[in-house]
């Protein structure tokens, strides 16, 4: 008899200080809506986060490919998942640093941001659960990587369909898939018309999709904020994942662009027939 699915949410807000069991680990990430993917981590279909109106199998969203471009990622991403665009949502360091590695029958898509290198001002995320330093952060991923999120809005508005649908998905990643790339996430799962809940699960499911790769994110991390130690004041909330940060941003960006659709039409230029089309496209059934 198969297991009970996991509680996926409770889960998901275990504190970032506490490694998760390996029992408990693999089981959630053997159920939806993560994906294992050979070389990556924290992947997962935004289709099947629970509640969401995105039609499963079109869009992917994932950490960094440390693995390169092995023939069972390719397998995988191409033939398993129907993978065609892989959209790049990394700074200019980073890119130069690890340029995406070339899978066979699948384009890569990186458009230069204004951003050189990730960085992470400790001071902000002190208070609280680190609330403030959040909603900036994420603030300036919308202004940083403009470019990157039009382009993927773009494929999305120009989806032919169905018969596009069924072979044509696609997948955006950062470094760790977890903040840059799920921005994007919540921006689509927003236009699709999910609910605030279902945004903020999406979320925080990356607290779990990231433990796999726990060492390298806090080295990450701790280069992005010029730290040598963990017990820097702020640390702490900068590696964790609070449902409160996620809503924190979402109140600052409807306080400036009026909430996803404001930013979308007022920054990135879209119009309203394009917002419908967009949708459409998310939300199409099979």
């Amino acid at each position: 008899m198969d297991p009970e699915p996991l509680d996926l949410l409770t889960l998901a807000q275990t504190d970032v200080s506490q490694p998760l069991s390996l029992d408990l680990l693999l089981q959630a990430l053997s159920q939806p809506p993560f994906v294992s993917l050979p070389g990556s981590f924290n992947t997962r279909d935004l289709g099947r986060v629970p509640g969401s109106p995105v039609r499963p199998g079109l869009v992917y969203r994932s950490g960094g490919f440390l693995g390169g471009s092995s023939s069972a990622t390719t397998a995988v991403l191409r033939d398993q998942l129907g993978i065609r665009t892989i959209f790049d949502l990394r700074s200019v360091g980073e890119h130069a640093r690890q340029p995406d590695p070339a899978f066979d029958g699948i384009r890569t898509v990186w458009v230069e941001p204004g951003e050189e290198d990730a960085v992470v001002e400790l001071d902000e995320f002190v208070e609280g659960g680190g609330e403030k330093g959040y909603a900036a952060m994420y603030m300036d991923v919308l202004r940083a990587y403009p470019g990157a999120i039009k382009a993927v809005l773009e494929h999305v508005r120009d989806l032919d369909g169905l018969d596009e649908g069924r072979g044509g998905g696609f997948m955006f990643h950062c470094t760790a898939g977890r903040d840059r790339t799920g921005v994007m996430a919540g921006l689509l799962l927003s236009l699709a018309g999910a609910s605030p809940d279902t945004v903020a699960l999406d979320y925080i499911l990356s607290r779990i999709g990231t433990e796999p790769a726990r060492e390298q994110l806090l080295a990450f991390v701790m280069q992005g904020a010029g730290v040598e130690s963990m017990d820097v004041p702020g640390f702490h909330n900068v590696c964790s994942l609070r449902i409160s940060c996620w809503e924190a941003f979402v109140k600052a960006m409807e306080k400036e662009y009026g909430g996803f659709e404001g930013y979308v039409k007022g920054t990135l230029g879209f119009s309203d027939a394009d917002l419908i089309k967009i949708k459409r496209n998310l939300v199409l059934e099979n």
